[in-house]
C-alpha cells in the first residue's frame, strides 16, 4: 500500500505519546511505502525545524533517505484539485504521480479532492490507523 502523509499527521505521528504515533511505527515496520515528493520533503523540512529543531529533522530525513520503504517521486503534471488551499495540491499531485492508495490527513481542504475521480482516498488517521 503506498500512502501519502499530510505535514501535521507526519509531525503528529513522530511523537512517542501521541495517538498517531502508531502511524510512525507502522511505516516502521514497512507495512506501507510513503510516497514522497521534492515539494514535500521541503515542507516537511521546514515545519519540523520550526516545531522540533533542525536535530529532529535531520535524524528524520536520514531515515526517509536509508528506508526501503519510501517512493520517491517527481510529479510532472499538476492537478489543481484543491483552490482553496493552492499549496495542498503538492500531496494530491505526489499521490497520483505514485498511485498511492491514501492521503492521510485531518486538513478539511482535502475534501475537494473526495470523489474527483483519481485514485487516492482520503482519510483521517484514524481511519487509517483502523485499516492497518
Amino acid at each position: 500500500m503506498i500512502v501519502v502523509l499530510d505535514t501535521n499527521v507526519l509531525l503528529q505521528a513522530r511523537a512517542t505519546g501521541h495517538e498517531y504515533h502508531p502511524i510512525l511505527l507502522a511505516w516502521l515496520a514497512q507495512r506501507f511505502t510513503l510516497a514522497l515528493s521534492t515539494e514535500i520533503m521541503l515542507e516537511y523540512e521546514e515545519v519540523i525545524i520550526e516545531r522540533a529543531g533542525a536535530a529532529r529533522w535531520t535524524s528524520l530525513e536520514r531515515l526517509l533517505e536509508i528506508s526501503i520503504n519510501v517512493l520517491r517521486v517527481a510529479p510532472s503534471f499538476r492537478f489543481h484539485l484543491i483552490t482553496e488551499d493552492r499549496d495542498d495540491n503538492k500531496f494530491t499531485d505526489c499521490a497520483i504521480a505514485a498511485s498511492a492508495d491514501y492521503i492521510v490527513t485531518e486538513d478539511h481542504h482535502f475534501e475537494a479532492a473526495r470523489g474527483s475521480g483519481h485514485r487516492p482516498q482520503i482519510v483521517s488517521p484514524r481511519e487509517f490507523m483502523r485499516l492497518l
